[in-house]
């Protein structure tokens, strides 16, 4: 959950007006493009996925915290990972990481079926919550458990989306990799990382290409 950028909000009661401005100066104006990923962020709710006590800064060109040493992503990362997805209606995509579910949301709003794992009950559970009122809940799936060993049984997925950095992507995700599949991660040390997406080419191959600097939480792995 990546947590860098300027805290200068917009609207603080988050309607439609204020999310199209948000996307038009946040996300269009740095490029992305992807048509289905825009109309995501302008109409995914986001105030309803941060603690009542930010809602004025819901739409924040900035990540926010949400308890329990997480943030919600700023709108631009969630937006360029979600772009980097590749994302296509109907594809199975497994979030590692559902933090304030916000990212599932705009995953689910592009048309994806959602599963995605975390590793907080609290967390889970505000996530629940929030896709509920969002309207998002009959579209993702959650589970409580180590993210970074994947959710094997719905495995292969089309795609993959990691929202927390490790130093290398867990072996058990690549291998969990559809043919034909994107995944997206934050890799490197603690104090900055860059997003790398990975594609399972033809034969089986995976093709490798970094993407742009980042900073995220680190991603908790159990040691067993």
């Amino acid at each position: 959950m990546g947590w860098f950028g300027r805290s200068s909000g917009l609207d603080a009661d988050d309607p439609r007006s204020a999310r199209e401005a948000m996307v038009r100066r946040q996300i269009a104006s740095r490029g992305i493009s992807d048509a289905s990923v825009l109309e995501a962020m302008r109409e995914v709710p986001r105030s309803e996925f941060v603690p009542e006590r930010r809602r004025r800064e819901a739409l924040a060109d900035a990540a926010l915290p949400i308890g329990h040493g997480q943030t919600i992503s700023q709108p631009y990362i969630v937006a360029s990972m979600t772009s980097a997805l590749e994302p296509r209606d109907g594809a199975r995509v497994l979030e590692v990481g559902t933090g304030s579910g916000y990212q599932a949301a705009v995953l689910a709003a592009c048309g994806m079926e959602v599963f995605s794992v975390e590793r907080i009950p609290e967390l889970l559970e505000e996530a629940r919550g929030a896709l509920e009122r969002a309207g998002y809940a009959d579209r993702v799936r959650l589970r409580l458990g180590d993210g970074s060993k994947g959710w094997p049984e719905e495995a292969p997925f089309d795609r993959i989306l990691v929202t927390a950095a490790a130093e290398r992507v867990p072996p058990a995700l690549v291998e969990q990799l559809g043919p034909g599949g994107i995944l997206v991660a934050p890799v490197g040390g603690r104090t900055a990382q860059t997003i790398v997406r990975l594609r399972r080419a033809p034969g089986g191959a995976i093709e490798r290409e970094r993407l742009e600097r980042a900073r995220f939480v680190p991603l908790v792995e159990d040691e067993a």
